[in-house]
């Protein structure tokens, strides 16, 4: 399958590197922790696979998003190392390694990590991943 990007510019100026494609089928052992040690990437996103009409979604980022929603879908994130931080409109939620939230949709929010972080995220496969600002 081809790699689909979406670029986009985070607030601080440095490239999303959202990749849209699939990257591993049914069956197939997928290296997170390889993909992870090859990023060099502010903000990574890669498609990991598909379970049945949602997605798992590997994340490693360092920096600030931008503020947005999406309408019709939730979000799920788990970190696996690291520290995240969600903002929301009324106060922050901080995630350390091993805690996990949903976002609902329809939420306005704000991702970020002061440090290199990895994440995992579950959502349905057609999400846009920037949302709706």
């Amino acid at each position: 399958m081809t790699d689909q990007r979406q670029t986009d510019t985070s607030p601080a100026g440095f490239a999303y590197n959202t990749r849209l494609n699939i990257l591993c089928a049914p069956l197939e052992v997928i290296d997170v922790a390889g993909l992870v040690d090859d990023c060099t990437d502010e903000w990574f996103n890669q498609t990991l696979c598909k379970v049945d009409e949602s997605v798992v979604r590997l994340g490693v980022v360092h920096g600030e998003y931008h503020w947005h929603k999406h309408e019709a879908e939730d979000e799920f994130f788990y970190v696996v190392s690291g520290r995240f931080f969600i903002d929301l409109e009324d106060r922050t939620i901080d995630l350390a390694p091993g805690k996990a939230v949903v976002i609902p949709k329809g939420t306005m929010h704000r991702p970020r990590a002061l440090e290199r972080t990895v994440i995992l995220m579950v959502e349905r496969a057609g999400i846009v991943p920037t949302g709706s600002p």
